[in-house]
């Protein structure tokens, strides 16, 4: 786990993140063709039955935080390590790749310019794996502003 990103979605802020997530596999079903027994980490908007039962049908385990009086879920110990994995990454698409200053005006000028940054992430987390670089997602080499 390095934080490689393997698809992703732009959306409407307002549509429902249940169906987009439901959604790349329906346009991407190499996404769980190609590595079954999928195992997602969820936040705690993704209790819902129907999402989790489509998934499940797929083949897809999803994994999130137990709400109380609920029975304990799988993959509780994983949530903090994963949380930390996921800011990290977060923090580097916005910190060091300025994903929130992109400067798109149109949604086709948006797009390329968060393109261009998930693909140079992408790009640098591949090469520093295969270079044996020991910390994998760092762009520090690359960045030259």
């Amino acid at each position: 786990m390095h934080g490689l990103p393997i698809t992703f979605a732009l959306t409407n802020p307002k549509t429902d993140e249940r169906e987009v997530l439901v959604n790349l596999f329906d346009v991407e079903p190499m996404l769980l063709t190609a590595r079954p027994g999928q195992r997602i980490v969820v936040d705690k908007g993704y209790r819902d039955a129907e999402t989790e039962a489509i998934l499940t049908g797929r083949g897809v385990t999803l994994l999130r935080p137990t709400y109380a009086g609920e029975a304990p879920r799988p993959g509780a110990r994983l949530f903090r390590p994963l949380r930390q994995l996921i800011e990290s990454v977060n923090d580097t698409l916005k910190g060091q790749l300025d994903l929130e200053r992109h400067g798109g005006r149109t949604i086709d000028g948006v797009s390329v310019r968060i393109l261009q940054r998930l693909l140079a992430l992408t790009a640098a987390i591949w090469h520093n794996h295969h270079a044996g670089q020991p910390i994998i997602r760092s762009l520090i080499a690359y960045d030259h502003r």
